[in-house]
């Protein structure tokens, strides 16, 4: 799937979404969404991808947030399609990476927050401005208040600064800050070592760290007893501990 706003295009066992609009600065249109959904569907059915990265054109911005042109969709339309797409990501089964290649503002922050793993190169700025044209950062303030602790997250959302790649990981916003020019082989590295994990144990592990995310801890360990049992089920745990046994590198079937 290849669009004008958005390119799909699957590399070895990883499907990269790329916005495709850096003539405005990789915004968020109703096309770039729906076009997303349509990705994630299709990088989720099929078997061959194992990991899916997100990124934006060019070397200067990442996304910019939503498209303030007004273009295509009523406002809470465009809004309620946002934050199921937020949904969808940050719910996925598969793991996601985030490649930040430049400035990552607004409505672009969420769809870096709902991803896994988060990698930006030293150039890259984050901030959420839109309380600087008198709106406000819901739909990612739930996000940012799951990644960054609470006094940094209102900081953050109040003033509507600019914070540099280095703040963000302080924020425990991003995993990694890498030089300008190597951001691409520490993704490559970590595409690599997330392709070689076994599908339905990440996916399985995946949603049973989300769901004990909203459990008392009590609660959270009785569930999580019952999901290991599940995991220790499958195939791959066998051939996991087998391949450990033998002193080998497992081979995965994803069953």
């Amino acid at each position: 799937m290849s669009d004008e706003a958005l390119q799909y295009e699957v590399r070895g066992n990883a499907a990269w979404l790329t916005i495709c609009r850096e003539d405005r600065r990789n915004a968020i249109s109703p096309e770039v969404i729906d076009l997303f959904v349509k990705g994630l569907d299709r990088a989720e059915a099929d078997p061959a991808v194992r990991v899916v990265v997100i990124t934006g054109a060019g070397d200067r911005v990442f996304c910019s947030g939503a498209d303030l042109s007004g273009q295509g969709g009523s406002g809470q339309d465009v809004f309620a399609a946002y934050a199921g797409l937020l949904k969808r990501l940050y719910a996925f089964p598969k793991p996601t990476v985030a490649r930040v290649n430049g400035h990552c503002l607004a409505g672009g922050t969420g769809f870096m927050l709902a991803c896994d793993i988060v990698v930006a190169k030293q150039s890259a700025m984050f901030g959420t401005p839109e309380v600087n044209v008198g709106l406000f950062p819901m739909m990612i303030g739930a996000l940012i208040f799951r990644n960054v602790p609470r006094k940094k997250a209102m900081e953050m959302v109040l003033l509507g600064e600019k914070l540099t790649a280095a703040q963000a990981l302080d924020m425990g916003m991003i995993t990694r800050v890498t030089a300008d020019d190597a951001l691409d082989g520490e993704v490559e590295k970590i595409v690599t070592q997330l392709g070689e994990k076994s599908p339905i144990g990440t996916a399985l592990g995946k949603q049973a760290f989300f769901a004990a995310e909203e459990m008392s801890l009590n609660e959270a360990l009785d569930y999580l007893s019952a999901k290991l049992g599940e995991v220790m089920a499958t195939g791959d745990a066998a051939e996991g501990i087998t391949a450990f046994l033998e002193k080998r590198k497992p081979v995965f079937q994803g069953r």
